[in-house]
């Protein structure tokens, strides 16, 4: 059981060997094999993704990756890695659970999963600018292909996890062709699961309900960049962002990483909240090795450790605990 892990910038340093130590109480089989990639390793090597790093994730199948920084400005030759990763490691489903946490400000009842297509859309990077920098255009793009690929497994997902309902979010009314693609394709795949519910919202509709009564959603489905809104915005009832992972996953390839970014205002303070991180590493033992007792037991050392006043000063500032000392009790609790 082979694990790259790939720390990246910023407090990705701190939290994901946190994670590594937890996963290492529950399955001491696994074998850690660490890659960069990232910011530093741009300015370093002059690639954010090095070949050799994607050769290790490619054989290891596994990956947890931390968080990468990146300038809000074009960099020549520079990329965000790890959505270059999930498209090499053609990781088409990303899913991002949101589930009350005993924590001041997540909201009881709230249990959804947003399945966001990983691969695609707005997001596979092709821009440019023309009239001499005046414009700037970028390409959405939306398969068939990629479409039934999530929308077979966030089905598939409500199947084995006993949810009732499937909500598909897009905004068909004005892209036509794109998402209403996406619209197309997901309602001929929900055919293949009459035993599961199906609505559709635009997607300025799902986000007023998700701010108003996120309580409503079961499985959200939406193409990658709705999904990465929508799921931040849900990771705000589930206690903030700090508590929120994720999960790519393919065929026989699964990438794990918290969705929170590299916070360089906390970096190297041993302040950052390993919560995400751990739980990503759950949803790894869980989703791609199948692995549920193991991941039953650090999802519960993580509540058990909340519900017990332990918490890092993103939590409450009140009492609060180093990354480290944060971890130790969550070790405690397996």
């Amino acid at each position: 059981m082979d694990l790259c892990v790939i720390e990246g910038d910023g407090i990705g340093h701190e939290v994901v060997p946190a994670a590594v130590r937890v996963l290492k109480v529950v399955a001491p089989d696994v074998i850690i094999r660490k890659a960069d990639a990232g910011w530093d390793t741009f300015l370093n090597v002059g690639n954010p993704l090095p070949y050799d790093t994607l050769h290790l994730a490619m054989e290891c199948s596994a990956v947890l990756f931390g968080a990468a920084a990146s300038p809000s400005y074009p960099v020549d030759g520079y990329y965000v890695p790890v959505v270059r990763l999930r498209r090499e490691l053609k990781t088409y489903a990303m899913l991002r659970p949101t589930r009350y946490l005993p924590v001041p400000t997540a909201r009881p009842g709230v249990d959804l999963l947003v399945v966001r297509e990983s691969t695609e859309d707005l997001y596979i990077g092709h821009e440019h600018t023309e009239d001499d920098g005046r414009m700037g255009i970028s390409e959405k793009v939306i398969t068939r292909e990629a479409t039934e690929n999530v929308a077979h497994k966030a089905f598939q997902l409500a199947i084995k996890n006993g949810r009732q309902k499937v909500t598909i979010v897009h905004k068909a009314s004005v892209l036509l062709q794109t998402d209403g693609l996406f619209r197309r394709v997901a309602l001929e795949v929900a055919q293949n699961y009459p035993e599961i519910k199906v609505e559709e919202l635009l997607v300025d509709t799902a986000a007023y309900w998700m701010v108003k009564d996120p309580t409503r959603f079961d499985i959200i489905l939406t193409p990658n960049l709705y999904g990465d809104i929508l799921s931040d915005m849900a990771a705000a009832w589930g206690g903030g962002l700090g508590l929120a992972p994720s999960l790519s996953v393919g065929e026989g390839v699964a990438l794990a990483e918290p969705v929170h970014g590299c916070a360089p205002d906390i970096a190297g303070k041993g302040v950052a909240n390993p919560t995400a991180s751990i739980m990503a590493i759950a949803m790894l033992l869980r989703h791609h090795w199948d692995r549920q007792e193991a991941a039953n037991r650090v999802e519960s050392a993580i509540r058990g450790a909340l519900e017990s006043g332990y918490h890092t000063a993103d939590i409450h500032p009140d009492g609060a605990m180093s990354t480290d000392d944060f971890t130790e009790q969550v070790c405690k609790g397996l």
